[in-house]
């Protein structure tokens, strides 16, 4: 007897080049998720016009730039489906739906409402779409009733917010369309970017998954570290070194416990030091630069994957949205 495999949805704004923080973060967990269920994964590009909405000269080079990383890093379309929002006209919809019932003030509580804001001083973020974007989030994770999002701590309150909403509508219908997600928290929830700050492209000091091979060196060349250390001599701590949370990640066992010893000894230089991390990171990459690079010779292999993954999307959030009408009475 077959038994239906649960249900994994997540998706990734498409408002800049893809890097480290989000391969680790996310597509490292997307990629094993994708062995025991059903994956459902979506570039989010109607939520990138949120903070850019002013300007979208690019957006449709980083949706197609989005989709080499995902499939360069791993994400078989044999076994998952991967869309893009825009294709499916019921994410906008239902989320006009839940807006007519969601309270401003769960919005308004919203955590990262002001901390972006506060963070994105260059542009005008006093929008109503921007405010009402985690309507729109929970738009999307209810349209495919997934049982498990993966998630970083930092989206947790959205999440609660989308299972808010979820009560809300079948209480208010008498109808039980929407289940409760639940998270699932990524290994990496937040890698450093080269300034010792969380990887942001609005910090501009990511490593992107397209960087060629010296650049990536370069970049790690002039990553800080800890700032105490300023003459070779000075014995350093690893604890306070961005450096090493990257030798954390890339270095076996053994490789951090003698460049914790060699560091706090001031046997190893930071620039030996960023050299070997390096060479593990480069490795690693390697495969996904060469994937990228048949990828990008060969756009109508993307269009195709694209194409399929929507149309298989499309099918479920139409039935959704069924069920969302009939219990609505419209």
């Amino acid at each position: 007897m077959t038994t239906l495999r649960k249900r994994v949805l997540s998706g990734m704004q498409p408002s800049g080049l893809m890097h480290l923080g989000n391969y680790l973060g996310a597509l490292e967990n997307w990629k094993a998720l994708q062995t025991q269920y059903d994956c459902y994964f979506f570039v989010a590009d109607w939520h990138a016009l949120s903070t850019n909405y002013a300007d979208t000269s690019r957006v449709r080079e980083f949706v197609r730039e989005m989709l080499i990383d995902w499939l360069a890093a791993g994400i078989d379309p044999s076994r998952s489906t991967v869309f893009v929002q825009s294709r499916i006209p019921e994410h906008a919809i239902l989320h006009l739906l839940l807006s007519m019932m969601t309270p401003v003030s769960w919005l308004e509580r919203n955590p990262t409402y002001k901390e972006k804001q506060e963070e994105i001083k260059e542009k005008d973020l006093g929008t109503y779409g921007f405010l009402g974007y985690p309507v729109l989030q929970a738009a999307d994770i209810l349209l495919y009733k997934p049982d498990l999002v993966p998630v970083g701590k930092d989206q947790l309150p959205h999440l609660e917010l989308t299972r808010e909403m979820a009560r809300r509508f079948n209480d208010i219908y008498k109808t039980p369309v929407f289940p409760e997600p639940k998270e699932r928290l990524t290994k990496f929830p937040k890698v450093l970017g080269i300034d010792g700050r969380k990887m942001s492209k609005s910090y501009h000091n990511t490593i992107n998954l397209s960087d060629a091979e010296p650049v990536v060196r370069q970049k790690l060349k002039t990553m800080v570290t800890d700032p105490a250390r300023v003459r070779r001599t000075d014995p350093g701590n690893p604890d306070l070194c961005p450096v090493y949370e990257f030798h954390k990640i890339y270095s076996p066992t053994g490789v951090q416990e003698q460049i914790t010893k060699d560091c706090r000894t001031a046997s190893i230089g930071c620039i030996d030091c960023k050299k070997q991390v390096a060479d593990k990171m480069v490795e690693q990459m390697t495969p996904m630069w060469d994937a990228r690079g048949k990828l990008t010779k060969d756009p109508a292999q993307l269009d195709a994957i694209v194409e399929a993954g929507s149309t298989r999307a499309s099918e479920v959030a139409k039935a959704t949205l069924a069920e969302v009408n009939k219990a609505m009475k419209i």
